[in-house]
């Protein structure tokens, strides 16, 4: 987090001098764990099976905090008799099909009832529409003395027995004395009068089984009550200016503002009715998705969004497959994909298995590329080493690359949204230079031009570009649009006469708003700029100043932690005096509190929903996680994920060691393997492989190295691509500090400087010594300071549920000396020519890769 969050660290540094403690686990003793009170060494992929030892240290000691547990999670759920967990199955879940390598979700359902997911159909990437993940939400049974062999609560402690201390440093070569720390500092810190935060990033997601990762620490932070309260949760450390923006108003192909499901090509969302029925729930928060659905598009299509057309979503495009990036790389490279757009990225090295990325590259017919330089993905054409080795030949790239100039962050206006869901506005300092210009302009004028062509078409497939409402006003001489009054549609607005929403409850189903997302709701109430404001308050004020409600904007409503609610117990009090954040008000008939209360304002908390409630009305008044279709968080995911509902340690995809609890398993049997000869895997436990690799961030370069390689004043801090490696595999192999060594995978191999260090040291792993090498990821052959890149390493690989790639944790082995030939020469032939799959067609290998390997 110093490293690659350094101005967030700084607040945990501030904590730090109060007392606070902090522990760092991590393969590599970095620039956080120089500042952490302890650092835990971890092998890089087995982080499950170190949060299910917590798990289980927890319910062992019996440590939890019972009334948040019994109370706020559904511990007390019954689980039906269908279902048959991990430990019985040898590692699968109840409802696995070995022929489509998915998972029958119905059989993990509650006894007496199924439950919808929190937001909608969740749908496996590859596994298009084979049903949805949730139910609407039924009257199942509890048992309110945790006692009940198949209650949530008891599942929890079978499923977790095996991951004793001795187990997890068997697998994560972790001792049971760092172990043992960690379990105690944990529940120390937290009950009634403390609380902990885990903060994790790219760690944790860039896993076959990195949702269940994050899922693994949820279970954990809710055994203890570290949910709701101030000083707890799970930080997604987002990092760069608005990662999270980039998903509330998403670049994602599979969702729509405000976390909306993509509509898919399925009989249930062809028609809005149907759209609203399947992806809302009859209880809880998500009931409202007609309001979100409906304004969202009244604002696209304005006066041609109306009710006998149902607001035109028949006309929206549908999903009828898996578009995500890997899948659309795999489409390009079979010559499926005409063109392609690059804003803010650098696939040609910044990409998963990035010699891939390239020759995916050379196939398109155009590409748009806006960056601040000509970065890799614009010259691949010209100076790539698959161009160098002679496998692709210059003339022969038909690919016309389209390189546009973008301003950078200082030379443009707009918001970004952090970590804490925090959206703070931000003014242009200086115009950029020449004919740089910023995306908002690029998109603005470009759509303006699409538009314009498509005006008059009577097609039915051009509705939504024809009716799109586009009337942004421009100003100054390059005409660039005024981002307020995009600010302005986001935030939404009575139809009738224009006035800004204050906030989503305002939002209606009938065509009277529109939002273009409703989260954002609030953020230009009264027709102020909320995200503008920069009143810090008084933060030394100890009711509540810290909270400073009055900086920026927070979505949603400006409530600065989720799910307050949880922060008082089930009769409204605050669970301390030391924790007290948000409490029932008797005399006022209202929550109140230092935040913005998540829940109903005037729900008393004795509130019980009657029989056959609907809604909001059947969530009672003390359960505040509002946005789940019972009201609770969840230790056991009844529906929504695609590879169980309990993390369960799985290897990584490419390991040098054998699953320890499921042999006969592995990995993760519902992660997503592209099985081409182009994307060769390194076989598990194979001994060309011994070593695991992972990577990671510096703090002198930005991703992968696009806005500093090209600037010579960081540059110079970090002039060269150097691998760290310990100390004894260093001697093994005849590496010298400072000298040359090759990485070598079955995909690349790359030369870097070798770092001798007892920074990443040896682990004990099964009783056998396991070393692990660290690669920064910042460098490509282009620039003035190139260097081999870290992501020709990596398997194109993805988890279940969201796609990411696996580039945390892989195989590789190490030699003295530079490398032989350019990075990717070993992939030259490796797959037979084949016709190209034409651009409106299905490619099964590309989105349906378990189809394809079958």
């Amino acid at each position: 987090m110093a490293e690659a969050h350094p101005v967030g660290f700084r607040w945990v540094m501030k904590a730090k001098e109060r007392g606070a403690r902090v522990i760092h686990v991590d393969p590599r003793f970095s620039r956080t764990s120089q500042l952490a009170d302890r650092h835990v060494a971890i092998r890089a992929g087995t982080d499950i099976a170190f949060l299910g030892g917590l798990i289980r240290h927890v319910l062992e000691t019996e440590s939890y905090f019972r009334e948040y547990v019994l109370h706020y999670t559904n511990a007390s759920a019954i689980v039906g008799e269908q279902f048959q967990d991990a430990e019985e199955l040898g590692g699968l879940f109840s409802g696995w099909d070995p022929e489509t390598g998915t998972y029958d979700r119905s059989t993990w359902a509650y006894e007496g009832g199924e439950v919808a997911a929190a937001a909608g159909v969740r749908e496996h990437s590859t596994q298009a529409f084979e049903g949805k993940s949730g139910m609407h939400a039924g009257e199942f049974k509890r048992d309110e003395t945790l006692q009940h062999p198949r209650c949530v609560f008891q599942l929890l402690k079978r499923h977790y027995a095996r991951y004793t201390p001795e187990m997890v440093e068997r697998i994560c070569g972790i001792s049971h004395e760092d172990f043992l720390a960690v379990a105690d500092a944990l529940v120390e810190n937290s009950g009634r009068e403390r609380t902990t935060a885990f903060c994790y990033a790219v760690g944790w997601t860039q896993h076959t089984a990195g949702v269940q990762m994050i899922r693994a620490a949820s279970i954990l932070q809710l055994l203890l009550g570290n949910f709701g309260r101030p000083g707890s949760g799970i930080l997604a450390l987002r990092g760069h200016a608005s990662i999270q923006g980039s998903t509330d108003i998403p670049t994602l192909y599979d969702l729509l503002p405000g976390y909306l499901p993509m509509p898919r090509s399925r009989a249930d969302d062809l028609t809005l009715e149907g759209y609203i029925t399947s992806n809302g729930a009859l209880r809880g928060w998500w009931s409202n998705f007609d309001k979100y659905a409906v304004s969202l598009l009244k604002a696209w299509f304005g006066d041609a969004a109306r009710a006998e057309n149902d607001y035109g979503f028949p006309r929206l495009p549908k999903i009828s497959g898996n578009h995500s990036h890997f899948a659309t790389t795999m489409r390009a490279l079979d010559g499926g994909l005409d063109g392609f757009f690059v804003m803010g990225q650098n696939p040609a090295v910044g990409s998963q298995h990035a010699g891939l990325q390239r020759r995916a590259l050379a196939r398109l017919r155009w590409l748009v590329v806006r960056d601040l330089a000509e970065i890799e993905t614009a010259s691949f054409w010209r100076d790539s080493p698959e161009v160098r080795s002679g496998e692709l030949r210059t003339e022969e790239i038909a690919t016309e690359v389209f390189l546009m100039p973008a301003a950078t962050h200082v030379e443009k206006e707009g918001c970004f949204t952090n970590t804490q869901r925090l959206v703070q506005f931000r003014d242009k300092a200086l115009d950029p230079p020449g004919d740089a210009r910023s995306e908002l302009w690029f998109m603005h004028h470009l759509a303006k031009r699409v538009i314009a062509r498509y005006a008059g078409s009577r097609r039915e497939r051009d509705w939504p570009i024809a009716n799109l409402r586009w009337d942004y006003p421009e100003h100054g001489p390059t005409r660039e649009p005024d981002v307020e009054a995009v600010l302005k549609e986001i935030n939404g607005y009575d139809v009738a006469d224009g006035r800004p929403v204050s906030t989503f409850n305002e939002l209606k189903a009938d065509g009277t708003t529109a939002c273009g997302c409703w989260i954002y709701a609030g953020i230009f109430a009264d027709g102020v700029n909320q995200a503008r404001r920069r009143d810090p308050g008084a933060i030394d004020d100890p009711a509540g100043g810290w909270v400073s409600p009055e900086w920026a904007w927070a979505w949603p409503a400006n409530r600065r932690t989720l799910y307050n609610r949880a922060s008082a117990d089930p009769d409204g009090r605050p669970w301390s005096e030391r924790k007290r954040f948000v409490w029932w008000d008797e005399e006022a008939g209202r929550w109140g509190g230092y935040d913005v209360p998540d829940f109903q304002p005037d729900k008393r908390p004795d509130y019980r929903p009657p029989e056959g409630a609907r809604g909001m009305d059947a969530i009672s008044g003390a359960e505040p996680f509002m946005m789940m279709a019972d009201g609770r968080a969840w230790l056991y995911a009844p529906s929504g994920l695609n590879d169980g509902p309990l993390p369960t340690h799985y290897e990584p995809i490419e390991s040098p060691v054998e699953n320890l609890l499921y042999p006969q398993l592995s990995s993760n049997p519902t992660g997503i393997r592209w099985q081409r000869a182009e994307n060769p895997i390194n076989p598990t436990s194979d001994p060309r492989f011994p070593l695991v690799a992972t990577s990671f961030r510096l703090t002198e370069h930005h991703t992968a190295g696009g806005m500093s390689r090209w600037l010579p004043w960081l540059a110079e801090l970090q002039p060269e691509m150097f691998a760290e490696i310990d100390p004894v595999i260093a001697a093994d192999r005849g590496i010298e500090d400072g000298g040359w060594m090759t990485i070598v995978t079955e995909r690349a191999e790359i030369e870097a400087r070798a770092h001798v260090t007892d920074r990443i040291k040896p682990l004990r792993v099964d009783g056998r010594p396991l070393h692990q090498i660290a690669l920064p990821w910042h460098w490509g052959y282009g620039g003035p300071l190139p260097g081999d890149s870290t992501n020709d390493l990596g398997l194109i690989s993805g988890d279940p549920n969201v796609s990411i790639q696996e580039s945390k944790a892989f195989s590789c082995d190490v030699r003295a000396g530079r490398r032989s030939r350019p990075t990717t020469t070993r992939l030259v032939g490796a797959a037979p020519p084949r016709p190209p799959v034409p651009t409106n067609a299905d490619d099964p290998s590309a989105e349906e890769p378990k189809e394809a390997a079958e």
